[in-house]
């Protein structure tokens, strides 16, 4: 037997009223917990894992849609650009990503989240690599280096990337000093 209106929506009504609060007091909530300073942001303490693991998702979703509009050189792998990346990179980034036979820097050390050692290789594309070049990663440490050097440079920085695994110490040692 169908039940008449006016009971149904009075069971309704609870189910709305329910929903309502949730949505008016999630805010306030996030507001409270942001203002009470609960969340250690500190760079000493790691993020919680749902925390990094929202991050990572930002971060890498934030890249790979980005860098769909860029289109890498057709001189990229030229070794005119591979060793102007070089002497660049030892320059900028070997500081905190590191290098062939370079050891871990103070600087290295303190960074979290720690900074990939670029030396191995990394799982990005040269599309991808030069956005994060060009316009940084918000509360890394990653500077957007697009402020300060062209895109020709970031270009030969990423050149250098794709090279750099497969140089042993001393071949990093002389693309850096530019022999």
């Amino acid at each position: 037997m169908r039940q008449p209106q006016s009971q149904s929506r009075r069971r309704r009504l609870p189910v709305v009223a329910v929903v309502a609060a949730l949505a008016l007091s999630a805010p306030a909530g996030a507001a409270l917990f942001i203002y009470a300073g609960l969340y250690d942001i500190g760079a000493d303490a790691p993020h919680t894992k749902p925390v990094f693991w929202l991050i990572e998702q930002l971060r890498d979703r934030s890249i790979a849609v980005r860098a769909r509009r860029v289109a890498p050189p057709a001189d990229l792998a030229s070794a005119a650009r591979v060793a102007a990346g070089a002497r660049v990179y030892d320059s900028l980034c070997a500081g905190c990503h590191l290098a062939p036979g370079v050891g871990r820097t103070d600087l290295s050390r303190g960074l979290y989240p720690k900074a990939p050692q670029l030396a191995y290789g990394v799982d990005l594309s040269p599309a991808q690599e030069f956005w994060v070049l060009k316009h940084g990663i918000k509360l890394t440490a990653m500077p957007a280096w697009g402020r300060t050097h062209s895109d020709d440079e970031l270009w030969d920085i990423v050149a250098f990337l794709k090279k750099m695994p497969d140089l042993d110490p001393a071949q990093y040692r002389a693309a850096a000093a530019g022999r």
